[in-house]
């Protein structure tokens, strides 16, 4: 993983990819639609030194990856206010002990404009409306003559046009300076051809009588529009601000302040900016875990939900790792800090979803292609419609029909839904995925993960636990199983090996007394001695007992003969020269394998476990937990061959391992899930990583990504839809069979509907 630095100019964060390569992060201002991130996004591609560049609207931050060589950030920032827009104001540089907050929602200052252009677009709207029905009636007319009126209008009108929807207007002439066309060029025409039309027949009524011009003024069509397409933009900041907000809640539940605990036992407070690697920190029950460090004292359970989306507290004692804004619950801890703001799996956790919101998935290439070239072509079908209603409209109607229909293409045909159809959903659904544990690094992992068929399963420390349990223990005829369990465990405490380790905490889980042991010896590669009560006690291996004469009666033997038929590794406690029991030892298996294989079975996948443990252990872990097929004795580099071969039968591969000796077989497969253990997170090579231990992540992540696909499926399908049928409408072509044409009034509140709409179904992922 390369560097990852806070530049000195506007920039959210560079990574130093190589000695070549350098990837900025630049938050976009003065972007209203998706067209408008197209050309963004084009403009610097288009700039020498450039390698590659994606502006995502819904995050409004473009990521560039660029030659540092060629360019700096200034470069990129002059890049992109040529093309009319501008670059956010730079980050605070953090404090060692801050998270930076790069989620964190700031408004960009069109957003930030809409409510106070809303409420007065609104105001001016409930007065133009009214008149300008009622200029329709006869006692209004009696009263007050239409060119006073249509004065009166214009007074009201301006003030809509040239505050409030000021920004449509300037927009459209800013990408009609660089040669392109945006959403609000749509708009601006569209309202612009109304207003323009409403003042010549204001300021000149006569003429226009005189050359068969109706007098009809379109100032309510204007108006309307334009309140109705700031509600549009209004509400759909409102739902894309919550489309983040999963992400933005990690990131704020940071602590603020921390207990540090000096070397002659005080304590004081002091906040968090002000912690160094190496310090120790008390932690009280309820209180939040400052940072990632080390227990150095104490025993506790932490609430790590907020990290992994596992809602048991996971028990912590001296050695254990804790991580920051995790929630200690009953016990007084004391840590070592080993890791401060942006090197904090927090900070990992928020910088991986940010990544990943800001990457643009296979499918949305489609509708970034369409979107390219839609607005120019509306206006070509607008302009069209214009002259078609023109030529054939009703004598001494054709005019306000064609400006009628020509207004409300330009209106209706907004893809401002099929801009936002895909990143909304992949905001919404990896943000709910790091809620839960889940952190998907890109979204082409998240598409590639909805056609996956066959998921390859690691067994040690991804099905199993990946370190020796006792499994069972028989003890001998005459002899009691606590006595014996106390006795092996007395001995096994006093030494470090694995096997050791499993007895002792077997025996504590069965409540055996404790003892001590004296005239402790370890033998090498066999087992290990000592006195306990005044009884010597030998534990090892079945060979050991041989080889110092002590027999198994028929009971320990066939007890035996089981234990190593199910390739476990046994262990024979003898109590004064008698042999007095057996473990069976083995790596077990996590509780929650089982449920984790059956659901993936219930989305109908194939499940095969790979592993380089030997046969007889492989099958009986497979026979367990009910797995399709079964391979073993496979080496690191076999594992990856392994997977392309199922990928050569056609089968799309979802391989599943802890990251390290499987990296190989990650890489190799369609999409690689790692298994996180809190260490590392950035630099995993997988596309997607559980924070949670075990496999009952694998199921719910890949139930997530078909979600997710979904609802993009379903929000491009909508979009097209609402579209193709839109713009037909909108010309005319239902006006032979109904003699109406669709007001362009509700064409502006259908297309601010389609855009909430496609947000609102992108929100279901919640």
């Amino acid at each position: 993983m390369g560097i990852r630095a806070w530049a000195s100019s506007p920039v959210i964060m560079a990574e130093i990819l190589s000695s070549d390569t350098t990837t900025a992060t630049l938050p976009i201002t003065g972007m209203t639609c998706a067209s408008c991130a197209n050309f963004v996004q084009r403009t610097l591609q288009r700039t020498p030194g450039v390698t590659a560049a994606t502006v995502n609207y819904a995050t409004e931050k473009a990521t560039i990856e660029f030659d540092p060589t060629a360019l700096d950030t200034a470069a990129l920032r002059a890049a992109v206010e040529s093309a009319g827009y501008g670059v956010g104001a730079e980050p605070p540089a953090p404090d060692v002990g801050i998270i930076p907050e790069t989620t964190a929602e700031t408004a960009s200052p069109v957003a930030a404009s809409y409510p106070t252009n809303l409420l007065l677009a609104a105001a001016l709207t409930a007065v133009v409306m009214p008149l300008s029905m009622l200029s329709m009636t006869p006692w209004l007319m009696a009263r007050v003559s239409m060119p006073t009126l249509n004065w009166l209008l214009l007074l009201l009108t301006l003030p809509v046009v040239v505050v409030a929807g000021r920004q449509f207007y300037v927009s459209a002439w800013k990408a009609a300076r660089h040669g392109t066309a945006t959403m609000d060029t749509l708009v601006a025409v569209g309202t612009g051809a109304a207003l323009l039309f409403s003042l010549f027949v204001t300021v000149a009524p006569t003429v226009a009588a005189r050359n068969g011009i109706p007098t009809d003024a379109y100032y309510d069509t204007t108006a309307t529009i334009i309140t109705l397409i700031l509600l549009g933009r209004w509400l759909e900041g409102r739902a894309r601000t919550r489309t983040g907000e999963a992400i933005r809640r990690l990131a704020g539940r940071a602590a603020k302040t921390a207990r540090v605990v000096a070397p002659d036992g005080t304590e004081r407070e002091v906040p968090i900016q002000a912690l160094r690697p190496g310090d120790v920190v008390s932690v009280r029950p309820g209180e939040k875990i400052a940072t990632d460090g080390t227990v150095v004292d104490g025993q506790s359970a932490v609430n790590e939900a907020m990290l992994t989306g596992e809602s048991l507290p996971v028990e912590k004692g001296v050695g254990a790792a804790v991580f920051g804004a995790t929630l200690n619950t009953t016990g007084a801890l004391r840590f070592r800090v080993t890791k401060l703001g942006a090197d904090t799996l927090l900070a990992q956790i928020s910088r991986l979803v940010e990544d990943a919101q800001a990457s643009r998935a296979p499918i949305q290439r489609l509708a970034d292609r369409v979107s390219a070239v839609f607005v120019p072509v509306v206006v070509g079908v607008a302009l069209l419609t214009f002259g078609v209603w023109l030529a054939v409209g009703p004598t001494g109607q054709a005019l306000p029909l064609a400006l009628r229909a020509a207004v409300a293409v330009l209106i209706i045909a907004c893809p401002c839904a099929l801009g936002l159809a895909t990143p909304t959903a992949i905001l919404v659904g990896t943000g709910r995925g790091a809620a839960r544990g889940i952190l998907i690094r890109s979204a082409e992992a998240l598409e590639r993960a909805y056609a996956v068929d066959t998921v390859v399963l690691d067994k040690t420390g991804t099905l199993t636990r990946g370190e020796p349990g006792v499994t069972t223990f028989q003890a001998a005829e005459g002899f009691e199983t606590p006595v014996v369990l106390a006795l092996a465990a007395a001995v096994e405490r006093r030494s470090e090996h694995p096997l050791a380790r499993a007895v002792a905490q077997y025996a504590t889980a069965q409540q055996a007394p404790t003892l001590t042991a004296t005239d402790f010896q370890a033998l090498t590669g066999q087992g290990a001695t000592g006195t306990v009560t005044g009884q010597a006690v030998l534990i090892g291996s079945p060979r050991l007992l041989a080889e110092r004469g002590i027999p198994l009666d028929n009971h320990l033997k066939t007890a035996v003969d089981g234990l190593q038929a199910a390739a476990q590794t046994v262990l024979v406690v003898a109590v004064d020269g008698r042999a007095a029991g057996v473990f069976g030892v083995a790596d077990q298996l996590r509780e929650t394998s089982k449920a984790a294989v059956a659901a993936l079975h219930q989305q109908g996948l194939n499940v095969v476990m790979l592993t380089g443990d030997n046969a007889a252990t492989a099958a009986a872990v497979g026979k367990a937990l009910g797995i399709d097929r079964v391979v073993a004795d496979v080496l690191p580099a076999e594992k990856a061959a392994f997977v392309a071969a199922l990928q050569a039968e056609g089968r799309v591969v979802a391989m599943v391992g802890d990251g390290l000796n499987d990296a190989p077989a990650l890489a190799r497969a369609d999409v690689g899930i790692a298994m996180g253990t809190g260490t590392d997170v950035a630099a995993a090579t997988a596309g997607i990583t559980l924070l949670r231990e075990g496999v009952s992540g694998v199921a719910e992540a890949l139930a997530l990504s078909r979600r997710t696909v979904r609802v993009i499926r379903q929000n491009l399908f909508f979009a097209f839809l609402y579209n193709s049928l839109g713009i037909p409408v909108a010309a005319g072509v239902l006006y032979p069979f109904t003699g109406q044409l669709l007001s362009p009034m509700i064409a502006a509140a259908a297309m601010a509907l389609s855009s909430v709409s496609v947000l609102l179904n992108s929100l279901r992922l919640r």
